[in-house]
């Protein structure tokens, strides 16, 4: 029997197996990161049932047998300014982990996205010997590209959820694999919007928008006011239209409670729901962010909206180089579905756009015919092709030992 870092198994026949089972550790910084985490350790005990996971992770991990040692929400932080406000908790957070980690090395670590928190983590832990993997590439190619070398040599493999990202890490010698993404795995294409409204208890037959401003408070907050306008606009030139909101939190419903108890049109509030919510609806109008991917699966058209703290904006608009914002439109390569940053939001304009998908027509099918090629590119069986990854990267580390 082969040990491999921090005194792992050698993965193998079922006789190789030692008496000590695998240890994963795995750090997850946000509700996203929490599914895909969910879905890689169901993936990872499909081929080894007795693996141990534990580090940082949320409530879809926790459920899978994950042993968390700290809130997964105290790493939910965006944008270069309110990291800050932040930073001291979250380096102490970051300290005390990487001491665990080096006192009682696991097996293997994967980090989750959140790379502002765990390339740094990662790295250490590299230099140390440990086997590390960082499961959703950072944006490096829209800013800060120079990051890929210090990936290059403080990684061991790179598992991408888009086909485009592997390519910049290849070309710096760090090993890269397109896994697709997990949401096209789950959602089923061309989904009827029937049965979802009868589960919300809405009409089958009328017109209906979701509004999405976001899974943060500060998303909402910024958001709510050009939502709202946009959606009372829309209402008044659309008879019997119905505006429907999932809440990401019982803060954000309570604050959304408040802005829509006088509103002239029809709006219901729910609590989570959002898949159901997008797929009851013809249009949608969502903030930016990993929710206009999963609404582009579903295959609804949409109009992308998004608000950020001002000095933040003014620093990213600096460095960032990417021609679009929305993740359907990057995707695509091309500007499928309209997107609005900061002062370019115009309730009148956003309104007009969401007119033209509402109905049939050539615009509307345009959409989701792209949308409907984008979904059969990212549906691989992501959890399954991230976990034969992670455990060969676990039999090329034993099989070097060994040799």
């Amino acid at each position: 029997m082969t040990e491999g870092a921090g005194g792992g198994f050698t993965p193998g026949s079922p006789a190789s197996r030692p008496e000590r089972p695998l240890r994963i550790a795995i750090v997850a910084g946000e509700a996203s990161g929490d599914a895909l985490g969910a879905g890689l350790m169901r993936a990872l005990r499909d081929v080894d049932g007795r693996i141990v996971f534990e580090g940082i992770g949320g409530p879809n991990m926790i459920e899978a047998g994950f042993s968390s040692w700290f809130q997964m929400d105290r790493l939910s932080v965006m944008g270069l300014v309110e990291v800050l406000g932040r930073l001291r908790e979250l380096m102490a957070m970051r300290r005390a982990l990487y001491r665990r980690l080096s006192t009682e090395p696991p097996d293997l670590f994967i980090g989750i996205d959140a790379p502002d928190f765990n390339l740094g983590l990662e790295y250490r832990l590299h230099g140390d010997g440990l086997l590390v993997v960082h499961y959703v590439s950072p944006q490096v190619w829209a800013w800060r590209r120079r990051r890929v070398r210090a990936m290059a040599r403080g990684i061991d493999l790179v598992l991408t959820l888009f086909p485009f990202e592997t390519r910049v890490y290849q070309e710096h010698g760090l090993p890269a694999r397109f896994v697709g993404h997990p949401m096209a795995d789950e959602i089923k294409p061309d989904a009827p919007s029937s049965p979802a409204r009868i589960a919300l208890g809405v009409d089958p037959a009328g017109p209906v928008l979701a509004m999405l401003p976001g899974s943060r408070f500060s998303e909402v907050r910024r958001l709510a006011d050009d939502m709202l306008e946009t959606a009372g606009r829309l209402a008044r030139q659309t008879e019997g239209l119905l505006v429907l909101v999932p809440c990401a939190t019982d803060r954000i419903r309570r604050f959304l409670a408040l802005r829509t108890s006088s509103l002239d049109f029809d709006l219901r509030l729910f609590d989570g729901q959002a898949r159901t919510v997008v797929t009851a609806s013809d249009v949608t109008l969502v903030a930016s962010g990993t929710a206009t991917l999963e609404t582009a699966l579903i295959g609804r058209p949409m109009v992308i909206l998004y608000r950020m703290n001002n000095l933040t904006y003014r620093l990213l608009r600096r460095v960032v180089k990417v021609p679009h914002v929305g993740l359907p439109n990057l995707l695509c390569g091309a500007r499928v579905v309209p997107e609005y940053l900061q002062d370019q939001i115009e309730p009148d304009r956003v309104c007009r756009d969401l007119l033209r998908l509402l109905g049939p027509g050539l615009e509307r099918d345009t959409v989701l015919q792209r949308f409907a090629r984008l979904h059969r590119d990212l549906a691989r069986n992501a959890s399954a092709g991230a976990a034969a990854a992670i455990m060969e990267l676990l039999h090329q580390k034993s099989e070097s030992d060994r040799g």
